[in-house]
């Protein structure tokens, strides 16, 4: 389990209760990624073209759990081989193994913040992309409980 929430210099936990936030899952190689301020995802999938302010991170391992979310500076398209914020081993480590697409949208992030109270795998899992609110978030004990409210 992450300890960053007991941290001196973790962010704020101020974001808007209604803001919009795209919740997906990710494995560890990607979740560092986002640690390093940046999300990416192959263009074809739909979450590149919904309009949201945050991510929400499901972290497959070790916690199976929603951790973390961040909000979203910028949404800047890379192709392969093009300068841009992902390198080659970057592709390598999130989207060759899930995908053979050229073209992905980098989503560059804020510093992750901690939620005070991880959203648990309850068996629900989480696949694809969700669409909540931050105070959904915070009130979900749940991913049982975030599919009540969420748009899947």
């Amino acid at each position: 389990m992450d300890l960053d929430r007991f941290s001196e210099t973790t962010p704020a936990d101020d974001a808007p209760p209604d803001a919009r936030v795209c919740a997906v899952a990710t494995q560890q190689e990607t979740f560092q990624r986002c640690r390093e301020g940046f999300y990416p995802a192959p263009r074809s999938y739909d979450r590149t073209r919904e309009p949201f302010e945050y991510m929400a991170f499901y972290r497959t391992t070790p916690v199976s759990a929603i951790t973390h979310y961040a909000r979203v500076e910028r949404r800047t398209e890379q192709r392969r081989g093009e300068d841009g914020p992902m390198t080659e081993a970057d592709w390598a480590a999130t989207i060759d193994p899930f995908s053979d697409e050229q073209v992905v949208v980098v989503f560059e992030l804020a510093e992750l913040v901690p939620l005070d109270s991880p959203v648990e795998n309850d068996q629900t899992g989480l696949r694809g992309a969700w669409y909540c609110t931050v105070g959904d978030l915070r009130s979900a004990e749940t991913l049982g409980e975030l599919t009540d409210v969420a748009e899947q």
